[in-house]
């Protein structure tokens, strides 16, 4: 049932967050004032008959500028530039397409493509696209102006109160660049790539990737600080026990120690899983030490990483 469930969850994409209920309450409660002032802007400009639809598409970016603001998608230029461009778009159709339903999709699937040149994916701009559209007795009335007023003062307005709000956080400091700045970096060897690295390891994805590249390094940093801490020593080396080398897809691999001598400092070890599957060997426990990231356990047939309170 276990394993069905953990399948179930990875094919929905059920995202596994770590961050804290500070952060959780704090992300609610800016995306609360950003709308508050989104939607006293859009009845200003839109009269109260028209004013929800731009709630939605704004709605979205409060999202993405408070619960992930330091994410690609979030940044000024996606924000602004994305809601921008797309609401022409869906003005522009609005106005010279009249079957609706075209009227939409056509707004729509030209701003995905515009955002995509012009580096600006924005997914709220798609909303703001089909708004553009859907409003057509204000359309008709304000024109192009619709692009300036509402659609780019409520960009700049949200912008502004991320900014401002999220300063109150030093971790939390929007746009990403101001966060960069402050960040204090961990102890690492050596970066773990440089830009062209990020920039081609993209082009292989060939796909939108929303992570910026210095969270990534971030990301890879700590990862690397966590697993230095928690190195095993020869001491921690026992009879009976299971280890992993705690590598990626096929290079997993898993041994057990069946035998040793104390007086060599020898160990015999059987390989459970990876190469040479089922075969014995024999190294020194400081070699196997180099192989070994962590001590693992079987549960119900599952293997588990063994933590200090098991």
């Amino acid at each position: 049932m276990k394993n069905f469930l953990k399948t179930l969850f990875d094919f929905l994409g059920v995202e596994q967050s770590l961050s804290s209920h500070h952060e959780k309450f704090i992300s609610a409660f800016g995306g609360f004032l950003s709308i508050i002032t989104i939607i006293v802007i859009s009845q200003h400009f839109l009269g109260q008959n028209h004013h929800w639809l731009l709630v939605p598409s704004m709605g979205a970016s409060a999202v993405l500028l408070f619960a992930v603001p330091h994410g690609p998608l979030s940044q000024p230029w996606p924000l602004i530039a994305g809601n921008t461009i797309s609401a022409a778009i869906g003005v522009t159709c609005g106005l010279l397409i009249s079957d609706m339903p075209i009227a939409i999709a056509s707004a729509v699937g030209l701003s995905i493509l515009t955002m995509y040149y012009l580096k600006c994916i924005h997914p709220p701009g798609g909303a703001t696209a089909l708004s553009a559209v859907m409003a057509t007795e204000t359309i008709h009335s304000l024109g192009y102006q619709f692009v300036i007023t509402p659609v780019l003062l409520n960009a700049l307005s949200i912008f502004m109160i991320a900014m401002l709000f999220n300063a109150f956080f030093h971790w939390r400091r929007y746009p990403a660049f101001l966060n960069q700045k402050k960040r204090l970096q961990p102890q690492q060897p050596n970066d773990f790539f440089d830009h062209y690295d990020f920039i081609n390891a993209l082009k292989e994805i060939d796909s939108f990737v929303d992570i910026n590249e210095y969270d990534l390094k971030r990301i890879f940093a700590l990862a690397h600080a966590n697993s230095e801490q928690k190195r095993l020593h020869k001491s921690d080396i026992k009879l009976g026990r299971y280890y992993c080398n705690g590598k990626p897809g096929k290079d997993w691999s898993i041994r057990q120690i069946i035998d040793e001598s104390l007086e060599k400092d020898l160990i015999i070890f059987k390989q459970i899983t990876g190469g040479n599957k089922n075969t014995n060997e024999c190294l020194t426990k400081e070699q196997f030490v180099l192989w070994a990231k962590y001590e693992i356990t079987e549960e119900s047939g599952q293997w588990k990483k063994k933590t200090d309170s098991d």
